[in-house]
């Protein structure tokens, strides 16, 4: 995989048993059956509303790039367990899948495909364990991101947790789902080389403890970086000489010659008490339009409660709690088989039935709709259908809770939008992956078209995800008849 954050074939990351069925699959003459696989998740973190889907850019790449190097295949040698035939079906190995995917910076509801494979048995089932790896990990960040931005209410929040990330992979490309959901920048320059994440930051406690004093630290760096720098005031005493000698140094280096301070940052202690008191210093020495900017381990809550609490903050820095979503750090993303084609070319479903209900699979390959209310944008719900299926929204439609069946509603009114794209045709990218900004802007535009009732942090309302008639029947059929 020679994607632009690792330079490296990740082609053997994967399972074992990917492997090991593989050549199962191929000893037993299926190596070419076609099948069809599901991605998707079945609860969203936090016990949110929503979640937003990351990671396609990344899954591109990844498929681009799939290809078995010689040194692997003398690997899966030393194992003694393959056949050659195997081992030579993966040396002349052309990814040839046709993929489908929602768009990254949708939001997205539980046990609805985020992305949907057709392939070759093999092919499909082999890259399982990259494309969970991928999609999980940025939507679980763009999720928190986002629930931590909509806490700051509009306030610029910051992505600072690179060095709590759990490896490189994960700092460079959590701050890159951090900015697709709303974040207005990140301290990673990686991850601003290599995607266009504004790279945001200036200056560590070291930088202050360097100088003999305080006010000589504050000084140089004024001096080397005029244009509204920013001061960290929390090295010694916020009050009392923090922010006291940002202000005369703002004022003696800056505004004596027109030039305007950017702002102050506390990193420590009782962020509304300090912020209040230092607006007020602030203000009284006429830089009303210095900032304040907060960081500390914060997450949706503090910010929140911060905020009631009449903080004065002007802007964020998160880090540990986001990078790494602390309270809830797995999303849990699946890939389940769904259907198969038989010699015919038919599409024959499959179900996976479990004792743990939310574990029972939606067969057959399959689209979704978002219903949106005409009157207002708002969307109303999400329609899972076959494949084929067509909502014509010029007419009343019916839907129903899957669970719950009696459960009807017939909306008038509305517009169906697919929300799945191609983004692969028989192993050929068709899909083109958008800006980063206009992922962000596309994903900030999608959360708006939620109801307050779907984005509230608590006992969020439940957003339909339904099934079509057809849809359902066959799910009912497999569930009475499977096992049997």
């Amino acid at each position: 995989m020679n994607s632009k954050l690792s330079g490296q074939n990740l082609t053997m990351l994967c399972d074992f048993y990917e492997l090991t069925m593989s050549n199962g699959y191929f000893q037993s003459g299926m190596a070419d059956k076609i099948t069809y696989f599901d991605l998707y998740f079945r609860r969203v973190p936090d016990d949110g509303g929503f979640a937003i889907a990351a990671g396609l850019e990344q899954v591109i790449e990844y498929l681009n790039e799939l290809h078995f190097d010689e040194d692997d295949i003398e690997y899966l040698r030393s194992k003694g367990i393959f056949r050659e035939e195997f081992l030579d079906y993966l040396r002349n190995f052309r990814f040839a899948c046709d993929v489908y995917a929602v768009p990254e910076g949708t939001p997205i509801f539980p046990n609805e495909p985020i992305l949907t494979v057709r392939g070759p048995a093999i092919q499909a089932q082999f890259i399982e364990t990259m494309l969970l790896l991928l999609v999980n990990h940025q939507s679980l960040i763009a999720t928190k991101s986002n629930r931590i931005v909509r806490a700051a209410e509009g306030r610029p929040v910051m992505e600072f947790g690179s060095r709590r990330a759990h490896g490189s992979a994960a700092a460079v490309l959590g701050a890159r789902a951090s900015y697709i959901a709303g974040c207005a920048g990140t301290a990673c320059t990686l991850t601003d080389k290599l995607y266009g994440v504004p790279a945001l930051g200036t200056m560590a406690h070291s930088w202050v403890q360097m100088f003999d004093t305080e006010e000589e630290a504050f000084r140089a760096y004024v001096r080397e970086y005029p244009d509204h720098p920013t001061l960290l005031v929390d090295t010694y005493n916020v009050l009392k000489s923090g922010v006291p000698n940002a202000i005369k140094v703002f004022q003696e280096e800056l505004c004596d010659r027109g030039l305007r301070p950017g702002g102050i940052r506390i990193d420590s202690g009782d962020i509304t008490y300090l912020s209040k008191k230092a607006r007020k210093m602030l203000d009284e020495a006429g830089m009303a339009d210095c900032k304040i900017v907060a960081s500390n381990s914060l997450d949706e809550y503090i910010i929140r409660d911060t905020l009631i609490q009449g903080a004065k903050v002007d802007s964020f820095g998160v880090g540990e709690r986001l990078i790494t979503s602390k309270s809830e750090s797995v999303f849990g993303g699946v890939y389940k088989l769904v259907a198969v084609e038989n010699d015919a070319g038919e599409i024959v479903p499959k179900i996976k039935l479990s004792e743990n209900v939310a574990k029972i699979t939606t067969p057959h390959f399959k689209k979704i709709y978002r219903l949106f209310d005409r009157e207002n944008d708002k969307a109303i719900a999400d329609l899972v259908c076959l494949h084929d299926e067509v909502i014509d929204d010029s007419k009343p439609l019916t839907i129903f809770d899957p669970h719950y069946t009696w459960k009807r509603k017939t909306i008038t009114d509305f517009t169906a939008r697919e929300l799945m794209v191609p983004v692969f045709q028989g192993g050929r990218q068709v899909y083109e992956s958008p800006s980063i900004e206009q992922i962000r802007a596309y994903c900030l535009g999608e959360i708006d078209r939620l109801w307050d009732e779907v984005t509230r942090f608590e006992n969020p309302h439940n957003y339909y995800v339904d099934l079509s008639e057809k849809l359902w029947a066959i799910k009912e059929e497999l569930l009475n008849t499977c096992g049997k």
